[in-house]
């Protein structure tokens, strides 16, 4: 159990949050959320030790073993699954031991040391760091090579291994989804849920938040409250206190303005100058409300395209790949205006390869691409983000792309993107990623293109900004090809999914659920002995029971989805009831009758609930046992 008694945390002279007090129980997964520089991760620095509180109390269980994801990128010659197993420190502790035990020749030593790897699973380390190298993207050749061998996204993702490796009580994990395509981060999400410690977690992937989180602490206008339910859950009771809020905000106002009249008339008379006094006082010593501010920061859209050229762009019998390597095989596509289309498929299958060949930053081995008269590309990729002038600012970068426009427009253009007074003209070099990733989105929308091609756009960016980003992309009014392993983001802006895998390209038949399905199917195959494979079934007939095989779960996954909404409904129902019950003007003697209806009500909605939970709770295990 973390507790945390009216805490206050500062950076320098701004103060992060205070007077907060919250109680995170063992075993609960706890999303935390914010502006940027709001302090979560000052917040895991806490927990981890590394800051310590200016006012409050911290209090945690002794020898709680607390895992975290180093954010240094090693460069050692280690092999890849040792330094995963490395973090395990108490199976590495015991192998130390062992090898003194046989050095010192000390049998018995040697045997209680053998019985206690065997109790914490050490003579199966291997195999679950394998597990874990496999489920974030390695494959089975890379296990022995060295971590300096990798990029650093990889090292990165070899850190989250190690953190997972780590038989910990509590597992904080921040944006650990940064450096992980769809699959993985797939994989990375049945993982949490199936954690049995405490989870801390930091993510701007709202659909990876809702599935794996119980709570939510938020932290905004220097106060870190916490929620129950998931991050769905928690934006609707916000919204419902911010409208609270707001309304009391008003009436308080209303109230003031009244006292500050009567103060205003009568303190000058004798007769009435205690009165005032009294008034004056109490308007010192009410709590003003602050009003709501629930403006996002970000405001921006793109403007319809000049020309609309259709098709837009072909690609006709294209292989795609590297040299003597081939990746996609002679594969056709046509991008037709107004198409919205997202990419899927396992890492190193192709899509940001096949990204680059529409975007014309890499030729086809073979095949023709045809662009229309007319095109204009915008392509977002993280190496663009590498292309920025370090040594210039988000001014002078807009003005590259129109030297007849205004300063006073361009500010303005910028300030949707949040780039507001002298930011505008800092050097970009200290920027966060965030900022620079925002900065080439808003290079992007304002060179006006009528086909967007995005490759990973939310890597970076923070919840308000992807809201904002699917905002404007769902009323762009041109063609985009998107690969993203932000699932809320491909729901919300594509209506037609690819699959890129196995060298093809071919439309999908199913939604994000059933591609989770694909993605369990394929790994299952794989772990088949090869000589149980019927090589009489052909491609079409494979199809045609992937499919099949996907019908047959969804029931299932559409039960998981009935159960959610049930809980969803009946908590927020409860939460209603109780708010009403918190009411003291309901216990008065005119109000017995409707105290009666809501005692009774909230009793009934609490064995709801109940049954509810346990119903999601079993069909959680069966969508779960698919998946295994």
């Amino acid at each position: 159990m973390l507790n945390f008694k009216n805490i206050a945390l500062r950076r320098g002279a701004r103060v992060l949050f205070a007077n907060s007090s919250f109680t995170i129980h063992k075993g609960q997964k706890v999303g935390f959320t914010g502006a940027n520089g709001a302090g979560k991760s000052s917040f895991f620095a806490l927990v981890k030790n590394e800051l310590h509180l200016d006012e409050g109390e911290f209090t945690l269980p002794p020898n709680l073993a607390i895992a975290h994801v180093s954010q240094e990128m090693p460069a050692t010659s280690r092999a890849a699954i040792d330094y995963i197993i490395d973090g395990d420190t108490e199976l590495r502790r015991l192998q130390q031991q062992l090898l003194e035990a046989e050095q010192a020749d000390d049998g018995l030593k040697q045997a209680e040391l053998h019985a206690a790897l065997d109790i914490i699973g050490g003579y199966t380390a291997q195999t679950r760091a394998a597990r874990l190298m496999n489920g974030l993207g390695f494959n089975d050749n890379q296990q022995q090579n060295p971590v300096s061998s990798f990029s650093g996204g990889w090292r990165m993702r070899l850190n989250l291994a190690q953190a997972l490796m780590c038989r910990s009580d509590v597992l904080l994990l921040d944006e650990p989804t940064n450096h992980l395509d769809l699959d993985a981060v797939i994989w990375l999400q049945d993982w949490l849920c199936k954690y049995e410690g405490t989870l801390l977690l930091v993510s701007h992937d709202r659909d990876f938040l809702d599935t794996i989180t119980d709570h939510i602490v938020h932290i905004e206008q220097g106060k870190a409250e916490i929620y129950t339910g998931n991050y769905s859950a928690f934006e609707r009771m916000r919204a419902e206190k911010l409208a609270q809020q707001q309304s009391a905000y008003l009436k308080q106002q209303r109230e003031i303005v009244h006292i500050q009249s009567f103060i205003n008339r009568f303190k000058a008379q004798a007769t009435k100058a205690r009165q005032a006094q009294s008034r004056i006082k109490a308007l010192e010593r009410m709590e003003l409300i602050a009003l709501a501010h629930i403006d996002s920061p970000f405001d921006f859209s793109f403007p319809p395209p000049l020309k609309m050229p259709n098709p837009l762009l072909t690609l006709d019998k294209v292989d795609i790949g590297y040299g003597d390597k081939c990746i996609i095989k002679q594969s056709s596509l046509t991008i037709a205006a107004g198409d919205r289309i997202g990419l899927l498929g396992p890492n190193g299958a192709g899509k940001s390869s096949l990204i680059k060949v529409l975007a014309g930053d890499m030729l086809p081995l073979t095949g023709t691409r045809r662009e229309a008269e007319g095109l204009k590309i915008g392509y977002f990729a993280q190496h663009q983000l590498e292309q920025l002038h370090l040594d210039e600012s988000p001014l002078w970068h807009v003005q590259q792309l129109d030297k007849t426009a205004t300063e006073k427009d361009l500010r303005n253009f910028l300030g949707g993107f949040d780039f507001r007074g002298d930011k505008v003209l800092e050097e970009v070099k200290p920027f966060s990623g965030g900022e620079k990733a925002r900065l080439v989105l808003a290079l992007l929308v304002y060179q006006n293109p009528n086909l967007l091609l995005l490759d990973e756009p939310t890597n970076h960016l923070d919840l308000e900004m992807r809201h904002a980003l699917s905002v404007a992309l769902q009323d762009f009014q041109g063609a985009m090809v998107v690969v993203s392993h932000d699932r809320h983001l491909l729901r919300s802006v594509t209506d037609q999914l690819l699959l890129v895998s196995h060298g093809k390209v071919q439309p999908f038949d199913g939604d994000l659920d059933d591609y989770r399905l694909w993605l369990a199917e394929q790994k299952k195959a794989e772990e088949k002995p090869v000589e149980t494979v019927d090589t009489t079934v052909s491609r079409k007939d494979q199809r045609k029971l992937d499919a099949e095989n996907r019908r047959k779960y969804k029931p299932l996954y559409d039960a998981l989805k009935k159960a959610e909404d049930e809980v969803e409904k009946y908590h927020t129902e409860q939460k209603q009831l109780e708010q009403q019950l918190a009411d003291t003007a309901i216990y008065e003697d005119s109000e017995k009758a409707r105290l009666r209806q809501v005692l009774d009500r909230k009793i009934q909605v609490d064995k709801l609930l109940e049954d509810a939970e346990l119903a999601w709770m079993d069909a959680e295990e069966q969508v779960a046992g698919i998946a295994d």
